[in-house]
């Protein structure tokens, strides 16, 4: 039995490796876990650190390409008619959808179905953007300079009596005609401040114009016609974030609130509005001469 404990005994020492063995096995296999993990963590973080760059890069690029010339002569156009900012905010964001509208489209046409336009469909494009300008221009001087006469009929009555005791009453009716700027022509007519479809086609025109070379752009840069898709759509926030601020900072002067000088508004929008037409006219000479 001695012998027995002895020998059993020395069993008990000969466990003790093969257990730490195991354990060191196991924490070795956690600890290469833990690294893999670690790493793909790692490249998880970075994947979408770059992805929001992206992001933020294509809305910047968005937003830039709100403030060209044309597309903020066309908007400063717009606001000049309105009264109040969260409208004019409106006609910026209504331009920006019109904008995006007009781009996706084309996107899908030459991205999806692989259709090529000529560049020189563009160039046509960018000079009925011109056209768009002058004739822009020249509505908006028209409202303000066109006076529309109108009148005012007074009835006023008065009783007069005779020698005889008799008395009548006389009705009398006086008309006075006067005319006044159409920009300060106020009847209850349509209210037009909550009509935007001028700022979405002026967007669906400017999109024609230059959908063309960012759709180029977008077709050499991404690797399907899905994600190119995407980059237009996400340029297309952009604008319109672009144009909701410029045509915000625009309406600004034109705010009966914050500008009183009915003489001073009619000013910048004569300015504007001459801006506007010469603009146009140098757009049309560069892509058609």
């Amino acid at each position: 039995m001695i012998a027995g404990q002895i020998l059993t005994g020395n069993k008990k020492p000969n466990q003790c490796p093969e257990f730490g063995k195991k354990n060191a096995n196991l924490l070795i296999l956690l600890a290469c876990l833990w690294f893999h993990l670690k790493v793909l963590v790692q490249l998880i973080t970075t994947i979408y650190k770059i992805k929001m760059i992206g992001l933020l890069i294509n809305i910047y690029a968005g937003l830039e390409h709100t403030f060209e010339a044309d597309h903020l002569l066309a908007v400063n156009n717009l606001v000049t008619n309105r009264s109040k900012i969260k409208d004019a905010l409106k006609d910026g964001m209504f331009w920006g959808i019109g904008h995006t509208a007009t781009i996706f489209i084309v996107g899908v046409i030459m991205i999806g179905f692989k259709i090529s336009i000529n560049e020189n469909v563009f160039s046509y494009l960018e000079a009925v953007v011109g056209l768009m300008l002058i004739i822009l221009g020249v509505i908006r001087l028209f409202k303000l300079l066109y006076k529309k006469r109108h009148s005012h009929t007074y009835y006023y009555s008065h009783e007069h009596t005779h020698r005889n005791g008799v008395t009548h009453t006389h009705m009398h009716a006086h008309t006075y005609y006067h005319s006044h700027p159409i920009a300060s022509f106020k009847h209850a007519h349509f209210d037009g401040s909550t009509n935007y479809k001028t700022a979405f086609g002026v967007g669906l025109i400017h999109g024609l114009a230059g959908s063309g070379s960012l759709v180029i752009l977008v077709i050499s840069q991404m690797k399907t016609p899905l994600e190119g898709l995407m980059y237009i759509l996400i340029f297309g926030v952009g604008s319109i974030l672009g144009m909701f601020i410029a045509s915000g900072l625009f309406s600004i002067p034109f705010t009966k609130s914050i500008l009183k000088s009915q003489k001073l508004q009619y000013s910048l929008i004569i300015i504007s509005s001459a801006i506007c037409i010469v603009f146009g006219f140098k757009i049309i000479f560069t892509n058609l001469f």
